[in-house]
């Protein structure tokens, strides 16, 4: 029930028409829908809402694969909740990945990221080369990583993801990722902010294309890949400095102005991309949306939301401003796990 998850459940749902699809999620962010006719999750068979940390090994039997979508998802959200990334990201991953195992799940899908390259732009990375994770979100996903691998077998897949920057539209859209934020400001502002000098390199797919990449996963067989495979999943044509994103999307929405802070100190999580051995493996599963259609699909799409707030970047749409929210109202204690439903229903009428 996050940002990438309304399109996993509709490419899945498209694929598997008669198939049983159940959702879990704890719903921070249950409410932030955007530009939708009904509830994504209506597509499941059924929702259940529960903390990946309290998983139950019950909600298990007689599944034929986990999509592991559960995460602290950025950088500025992992800075500030640090230990809880490691117990959501890495530790409650490898705990359901082995209950999965013990029941006989065949496939196991895990969403990695390639931020765990770190400050590596100095020719496109392949899976093989050294990682350099310089946020807690990157090494939680290393770590979740190494311990997966061990868990695979020839009856039980396990595929990780290591996706490029998520972009785009969906029925939960996220602000607070690079051309999001980029297109919203050109909308809203007329104006692009680069808060870096510009130069940083990152690889970029649609948050489509992720779906897309997903159900390949799914399908997975160990012959392919092998029993464990760590992968690089995007499009080599997709890596981009953000001074070029910024400058695209100024050249799609009239009346914008693209601002570069050249003082800013350079932005070590700069790192470009190979996503040749994808492409290899998954031919049939390859990005579908280029740079230019993402960003007409995002003008459209936030246009027909009628955002005006120049404060957008404190608004329901940034992930870490929902939680900060929620802690501030009550909702939500230090570990980030719901008060009591009682208090919850007493609030609601107060």
């Amino acid at each position: 029930m996050g940002y990438v998850g309304p399109g996993v459940v509709h490419q899945l749902r498209e694929t598997y028409p008669d198939a049983e699809l159940v959702g879990y999620d704890i719903g921070y962010f249950a409410h932030s829908l955007t530009n939708v006719d009904f509830l994504p999750e209506i597509k499941l068979s059924q929702q259940v809402y529960g903390d990946v940390r309290l998983f139950p090994k019950s909600l298990l039997q007689g599944v034929d694969a986990v999509v592991y979508l559960a995460a602290i998802s950025n950088d500025p959200m992992s800075a500030i909740y640090e230990e809880i990334t490691m117990d959501i990201n890495y530790r409650a991953c490898i705990r359901i990945a082995k209950q999965a195992r013990d029941v006989g799940v065949k496939s196991f899908v895990f969403a990695s990221s390639c931020s765990i390259y770190g400050s590596a732009d100095q020719y496109p990375k392949k899976e093989n080369d050294t990682l350099n994770p310089l946020t807690a979100y990157a090494r939680s996903k290393v770590a979740a990583e190494k311990d997966l691998e061990p868990l695979a077998t020839k009856d039980f897949a396990v595929t990780c993801l290591r996706f490029a920057t998520a972009c785009g539209m969906s029925n939960r859209l996220r602000l607070d990722l690079v051309l999001n934020d980029f297109v919203a400001g050109a909308i809203i502002s007329k104006e692009i902010n680069i808060l870096s000098d510009g130069t940083p390199w990152r690889p970029l797919i649609n948050v489509m294309d992720m779906a897309l990449a997903i159900e390949w996963a799914v399908e997975r067989q160990s012959y392919n890949g092998g029993n464990f495979l760590a992968i690089n999943t995007g499009t080599s044509s997709w890596n981009y400095q953000v001074k070029d994103l910024a400058e695209t999307v100024g050249a799609i929405i009239p009346g914008c102005n693209v601002t570069i802070n050249k003082d800013a100190q350079p932005d070590k999580r700069s790192y470009r991309v190979n996503f040749d051995l994808f492409k290899s493996l998954a031919p049939g599963h390859q990005p579908r949306f280029d740079l230019k259609n993402t960003i007409q699909k995002l003008y459209m799409g936030i246009s027909a939301m009628g955002l005006t707030d120049a404060n957008f970047r404190d608004s329901k749409f940034i992930r870490l401003k929902v939680l900060a929210g929620l802690q501030r109202k009550g909702c939500l204690d230090d570990n980030l796990q719901w008060v009591a439903k009682e208090q919850l229903v007493e609030d609601s009428y107060s």
